[in-house]
């Protein structure tokens, strides 16, 4: 299974930065985990091959890409873009973004080969499947209904959490996963914003060094993402300090093969 952040923001010269505004992750190429930078940073190959999207919480860095994305394939597409998504979240979508005012509602529109867009639902702990990927969605901590999932393929999964505090029930579904290959898990805030980040449920490097007492693997390594792009280098010391097991940072743009 191959695993990419897409980037979202870029250098003066036009590179990729490691700094992370939106998100968006790739895997194999084909199926997209949110949508946050998706139309601005996949490639032509992902471009042509991503046809499943699964969206783990409707907050905009997680989903503006999705309607350029959309609006970029139109004219080409022979089959709907499939978004993975709970009851609650395709009724923000049409409600908020694809309400004719923000975006058009490709949901009501048809090029000549006919649907561009397709709401598939998911609930929770009930497995979907996403292109070739074995999804099961679980639910976790935000300011919002969010979704973790674990992903599955070829006899190897991977867990994604998405944006989330303190969710002790997930760790129970991940130390129960003996395929396990890969953790991605968020940390948006440096420790001096605690406050913020319990506000807006989301990870500090303290919090989430509790987090991970929960989980009893000590052979799965564990990246860290979704890193608010202005605390960024706080952040990164805060882990390099606390020397967490197996913890690294993901780096934006590296394809990850486990």
């Amino acid at each position: 299974m191959k695993v990419q952040l897409l980037p979202s923001t870029f250098e003066a010269d036009g590179t990729a930065s490691q700094r992370q505004h939106l998100a968006c992750l790739i895997v194999d190429d084909k199926v997209a985990f949110d949508a946050g930078s998706l139309a601005l940073a996949c490639t032509d190959e992902q471009r042509a091959n991503v046809r499943d999207v699964v969206i783990s919480h409707v907050h905009l860095d997680h989903i503006a890409g999705l309607p350029l994305f959309i609006d970029d394939l139109y004219s080409t597409l022979d089959a709907p873009v499939r978004i993975h998504v709970t009851e609650e979240m395709a009724e923000a979508l049409e409600r908020d973004i694809f309400n004719w005012t923000i975006y058009p509602r490709f949901s009501e529109l048809k090029n000549a080969k006919g649907s561009v867009l397709e709401y598939k639902m998911f609930d929770q702990e009930n497995r979907f499947t996403a292109a070739h990927l074995s999804v099961l969605p679980f639910a976790v901590n935000h300011s919002v209904q969010s979704y973790g999932f674990l992903v599955e393929a070829s006899g190897t999964s991977i867990a994604i959490t998405g944006d989330m505090a303190h969710t002790p029930d997930i760790w129970t579904i991940l130390n129960e996963s003996r395929n396990l290959s890969a953790i991605f898990i968020e940390c948006a805030f440096p420790n001096e914003l605690s406050d913020i980040a319990e506000t807006s449920h989301h990870m500090t490097p303290a919090r989430l060094a509790v987090e991970l007492e929960q989980f009893e693997r000590t052979d799965v390594p564990i990246y860290a993402l979704n890193i608010k792009p202005m605390f960024r280098d706080a952040i990164l010391a805060q882990l390099t300090d606390l020397a967490i097991d197996n913890l690294t940072v993901m780096e934006i743009g590296k394809v990850y093969d486990l």
